[in-house]
């Protein structure tokens, strides 16, 4: 089982800056996998966040044209999966 503990970064480019406390695993330049949740800039104004609303929904409307997502054969049951409760990190 792996640990998920959660850190702050910056990403640049292919730069992860950390703000805070380094994650420890990270030493000898050894490598180790990462997931990573962009979060929308705080900088965006209003008009931008209205384009990329747009932008989200015409593509949503070319999945549904093209009758859905292929790989989810039943979207009922896909939905109800995805809400069931997973288990939290520290909290088994």
């Amino acid at each position: 089982m792996t640990m998920q503990t959660e850190y702050k970064a910056i990403l640049t480019d292919d730069r992860l800056e950390w703000k805070g406390e380094r994650p420890k695993v990270l030493v000898g330049g050894k490598p180790a996998e990462v997931l990573v949740t962009v979060l929308e800039p705080s900088g965006m104004t209003e008009s931008e966040r209205r384009e990329r609303g747009a932008g989200m929904a015409a593509a949503l409307r070319e999945i549904a044209s093209r009758g859905g997502i292929k790989s989810i054969p039943d979207p009922v049951a896909w939905q109800r999966e995805m809400r069931e409760d997973k288990p939290q990190p520290g909290r088994e």
